[in-house]
């Protein structure tokens, strides 16, 4: 068991690494695939270096930083960098779409932006839309056409500008799409951070011995903000840059993993590699998992498989990460608490739940279904430029509203129930139908359409369109779901269409996709994870 000591006195993410960097500079921060390592005194050294540049560049205070790739140690520089300088670190989906990312990058007018050499084909279709920042490659050639992201860092000298950062100051923005169709940035404060990361300290222990395995991606709160609990509490983490389950597995042994982070999906992932259930996992002190639903089956099979305590996680962006969680010992499938197996958990320390009614925002008694609602210091500051939409979802009193639906049990278990919103989560990721009936709505063939999420044994569940043809009009399923890969990012486009003659709504004109789901919900436990 990994022992915790003293994390650094710190209120912002800017101080974590340069108190582990004096307090034991040759502990290792990251290791990567290859053998490639920075200690977090190198990690300080080269995020002063990236620091120096940023300023160079024009980067100050308030400015944004952006940068998508594949998980790199990179992108862990660039975000200290920025915060060191007051900058503002936005990872952005290198899975999106060219107008996807685009658009973010414009949004957040990054001055900066960092591209990964193995995704800058996602970029340079739309390179003239993204606002005139300066474009880096990341794994670039010196000399080439773009500046190589080494090249420039490496022109600097590893000093730290010493500027001052206030605990309230925004830390991250993370891109999550919006009902309305378009991605709103969420703006983290580095309060919001230290706040969110002594759960992992006070419920899994992760401390300097910890190893921890990062396989989320770094533009997910999941990943990035995982990364970030590792760092403040100087474990060792391990970057993974592509999830191949057999892989992943060697890396648990090889590393000697004792921490992780991962969504359902990666779990069956590597349950379904042969002779899993004989490989050594003897080093894992706690596999936490959480973003997406999770069936009683694969829970059950989990647990037996690691052989380690399992804590389950649920939060959104908006709420930094994880605002509940269900402690290991509810892990039990043979014990007698089994049935919280289908809980999201007790809240985190510090961390207020209310179940409303949405209509009235009444509070409903114990085991009544309503709206979930959260107040703590894990609260977003807001969503970038969209005053109406942070209004709307921070309310008054402090509380946010999450959309999704649930109920409390009479021993304070939150167990969700359905959404009120209609998002999608699939593997892990976020999929808005508005998104994608924007998408479909363009087709010349298309006069309506829904889209739903529905189970998926792999996935958690998946999107699927209900289609209305316009009169005359001819398509076939193939034809729409090319259509909205052209527009969307894959994991975004529906696996299935299926016709109608109308939608039904309700007498306001509302698509009641309730009824849409019902059927292909039928005798599932867990519609939300």
């Amino acid at each position: 068991m990994t022992e915790a000591i003293d994390d650094p006195a710190a209120d912002n993410t800017a101080d974590l690494v340069r108190h582990w960097a004096r307090v034991d500079p040759d502990h290792p921060a990251l290791r990567w695939e290859g053998g490639g390592q920075l200690t977090y005194g190198e990690l300080d050294a080269r995020s002063n270096q990236v620091a120096q540049a940023l300023l160079a560049s024009g980067v100050g205070p308030g400015d944004r930083v952006a940068y998508l790739d594949k998980n790199s140690p990179e992108q862990v520089e660039l975000y200290f960098g920025s915060v060191k300088v007051g900058a503002v670190p936005t990872p952005v989906n290198y899975r999106l779409a060219p107008p996807e990312i685009a658009y973010i990058v414009a949004d957040a007018g990054a001055k900066v932006v960092a591209v990964g050499a193995e995704v800058l084909h996602q970029v340079e279709p739309v390179e003239d839309r993204l606002g005139g920042g300066e474009v880096l490659v990341i794994g670039g050639a010196a000399g080439t056409a773009r500046p190589a992201y080494a090249e420039w860092r490496d022109a600097f000298p590893p000093e730290d500008p010493l500027l001052p950062v206030d605990p309230g100051d925004t830390a991250y923005q993370l891109y999550s799409s919006g009902t309305t169709g378009r991605p709103k940035g969420v703006l983290l404060s580095h309060a919001n951070l230290v706040a969110e990361v002594g759960l992992l300290r006070d419920v899994v222990r992760l401390g300097p011995g910890s190893v921890s395995l990062v396989p989320m991606p770094l533009f997910h709160i999941g990943g990035g903000g995982y990364l970030l609990a590792g760092l403040y509490h100087g474990a060792t983490n391990v970057l993974v840059r592509d999830i191949v389950p057999p892989a992943l597995v060697d890396t648990f042994e090889r590393e000697r993993v004792t921490h992780s982070f991962v969504v359902p999906a990666v779990i069956q992932f590597v349950l379904a590699v042969p002779g899993v259930a004989e490989r050594d996992f003897s080093a894992l002190e706690y596999l936490v998992y959480g973003a997406s639903p999770i069936s009683a089956r694969v829970l059950t099979e989990a647990v037996r498989t690691f052989r380690a305590p399992l804590v389950q996680v649920y939060g959104l962006t908006e709420t930094t990460g994880a605002v509940t969680y269900l402690p290991a010992t509810d892990h039990d499938p043979d014990g007698p608490h089994r049935h919280r197996l289908r809980a999201a958990g007790l809240p985190a320390p510090g961390v207020e739940l209310r179940l409303v009614e949405p209509s009235t925002s009444a509070d409903v008694v114990v085991g009544e279904v309503g709206e979930v609602w959260i107040r703590g210091p894990i609260v977003m500051q807001g969503y970038w430029n969209l005053p109406d939409a942070t209004a709307a979802t921070v309310v008054e009193g402090g509380w946010l509203r999450t959309g999704d639906a649930g109920y409390l049990d009479a021993d304070g278990y939150l167990y969700l129930y359905d959404r009120v919103k209609d998002m999608i989560v699939s593997g892990g990721d976020n999929i808005y139908p508005a998104e994608v009936e924007n998408a479909l709505m363009a087709h010349p063939a298309v006069a309506d359409a829904a889209v739903i999420g529905i189970p998926h044994e792999r996935w958690g569940e998946r999107p699927l369109a209900v289609v209305v043809r316009k009169p005359g009009a001819t398509a076939d399923p193939d034809e729409l779901r090319a259509w909205c890969r052209e527009r969307l990012a894959g994991f975004k486009c529906p696996d299935r269409v299926e016709w109608a003659d109308a939608l039904p709504r309700n007498p306001s004109g509302k698509v009641l996709k309730k009824d849409l789901r019902a059927p292909y919900w039928d005798g599932h436990e867990r519609l939300v994870g």
